[in-house]
C-alpha cells in the first residue's frame, strides 16, 4: 500500500544525470591536485633556495660580527693610520721601494 512516485523508468534519467555530475566532480578535483602538487614541488624548491640563502646570510652576519670587533681594535686604528693618513711611529723605520 506504499506512495509510489513514478516507476523505474522515471528514475533512470535522474540517476544519469547524478553519474554525469559525480564525473564531471571527480574530473575537477583530479585537474586540482595535479595543480596544488606541481604548486607544493615549486614552493619545495623555493624552499629550499630559500633555506641555502638564509644560511649564507648567517655566515655573512657572523664575518660582519668579527669585522666589527676587529674595527673597534688597536690593530685596526694602527693599520688605518699607516695606509690612509700615511702615519708611523718615531721609531718606525719605514722602506719604500723605487
Amino acid at each position: 500500500m506504499g506512495f509510489r512516485f513514478g516507476g523505474r523508468k522515471a528514475n533512470k534519467p535522474g540517476k544519469m544525470s547524478i553519474t554525469v555530475i559525480v564525473l564531471i566532480m571527480i574530473g575537477v578535483m583530479s585537474v586540482q591536485i595535479v595543480d596544488l602538487y606541481e604548486k607544493d614541488q615549486k614552493y619545495s624548491l623555493q624552499e629550499k633556495e630559500l633555506e641555502k640563502e638564509k644560511q649564507a646570510e648567517l655566515v655573512r652576519e657572523k664575518e660582519l660580527e668579527e669585522y666589527e670587533k676587529y674595527t673597534q681594535t688597536q690593530e685596526y686604528i694602527e693599520d688605518m693610520a699607516k695606509s690612509r693618513l700615511g702615519l708611523v711611529y718615531e721609531d718606525e723605520i719605514v722602506f719604500k721601494e723605487e
